[in-house]
């Protein structure tokens, strides 16, 4: 009898432990990029056709952040479980369910249980939720055997403390900047290197009659030999690129198409401003981003602009400028990636990302020089 008591009891201690944990981890490294989980939220509204709730996403996702964390700690010190148990076993029931849903039709690629941080596809998530599950029903069942030696009045207030520090917390990270990046646009990133690409086309060509194929480095194949090119048929090819450059899913042009992706990237000095949306970006920040482009003029920093809108959204931007700015554009995503603010100023210094600024924290002219003369 007191052996089966204490296996209880271990079992108890450990899914408590477990599912606390992982509850705080997941609200942390979602709670440090408000606008990421948002955007996740977003993704969701737009799959299941309820794109009228976008604007709640961003609160929805600082409630549910401080909600989650307020959870996982009340399962570490064992405050209220009786009622937090309960919110546990909704929680879960309902996100099992809706990724059994992501993971059979796949309405979203990325549900974003832990953010940026960590990438699970939507059966792997499934199956977590599965896993946790059981350790959830253990705590559930037990729920009035967990012991706590505070009153209820001081749980209560824990309890609220814990809620409204990770709302406070997870605000700070909206308003400024993450404090910790996961995006692969994290501040001292090589986002491009000046280094020639040296490229390999492979291509890949099957036989009409006995309908093998057949991989050849171009041009090394006789394209050249008529009778050959009769009797095999072009199926496919591959580029191999010789380069250390992440994946950046950027593509930088102008209204005309041309990429001008590396000639920005790679310049000696080069503040970036991103505006995902204009139609989100006031009068007076626009007159602010004109100034500041006026001021670096002595700073020997060149200064663009990509924007996510169309061209025609950022005729007045333009035109309250003179025409002086260098406006390009982007897909919208990729901004929204790149800096977790609209507008956000990013300073490059040949393909190396040197540091990130929201608008509300844009920065003066010796800032950007400050950070220049530290690379040297």
């Amino acid at each position: 009898m007191k052996e089966s008591r204490s296996i209880r009891q271990f079992f108890m201690t450990l899914s408590r432990l477990l599912v606390g944990a992982v509850f705080v981890f997941s609200s942390v490294v979602k709670g440090v990029d408000p606008l990421g989980t948002a955007y996740r939220i977003e993704d969701y509204f737009v799959a299941y056709g309820t794109t009228w709730a976008n604007s709640l996403a961003l609160a929805l996702a600082i409630l549910f952040c401080a909600a989650e964390f307020t959870i996982g700690m009340s399962m570490l010190f064992k405050t209220r479980i009786k009622i937090t148990s309960w919110l546990l076993l909704i929680m879960m029931v309902f996100f099992t369910l809706l990724t059994f849903y992501d993971a059979i039709y796949e309405p979203v690629a990325d549900c974003g249980c832990f953010g940026d941080a960590l990438k699970l596809t939507n059966w792997e998530t499934f199956y977590k939720n599965i896993v946790l599950m059981v350790f959830v029903l253990i705590i559930f069942v037990n729920r009035n055997a967990f012991k706590n030696n505070f009153f209820v009045p001081i749980q209560s207030i824990i309890f609220v403390i814990f809620f409204v520090f990770f709302t406070f917390f997870t605000m700070y990270n909206y308003r400024y900047l993450p404090m910790i990046d996961f995006t692969k646009w994290k501040v001292g990133t090589q986002v491009l290197s000046d280094k020639i690409i040296e490229s390999q086309t492979f291509v890949t060509y099957r036989n009409l009659k006995s309908g093998a194929e057949k991989e050849f480095l171009s041009p090394n194949y006789p394209w050249n030999d008529s009778v050959w090119m009769s009797e095999w048929q072009f199926i496919d090819q591959r580029v191999v690129r010789d380069s250390d450059d992440p994946e950046l899913d950027l593509y930088i042009e102008d209204e005309s198409g041309t990429d001008y992706t590396r000639d920005i990237l790679l310049a000696n000095n080069m503040i970036v401003v991103t505006i995902p949306d204009s139609k989100e970006v006031d009068h007076e920040e626009m007159l602010e981003l004109i100034q500041f482009h006026d001021e670096l003029q002595i700073a020997d920093c060149e200064f663009y602009v990509v924007c996510g809108s169309l061209p025609e959204d950022i005729v007045d931007f333009a035109q309250l400028s003179n025409n002086q700015l260098n406006i390009y554009f982007a897909d919208a995503t990729v901004l929204k990636t790149m800096v977790r603010s609209n507008p956000g100023i990013i300073l490059f210094h040949k393909g190396k990302l040197i540091k990130k600024w929201p608008m509300i924290d844009l920065p003066d002219i010796q800032e950007v020089v400050d950070a220049l003369n530290n690379l040297h």
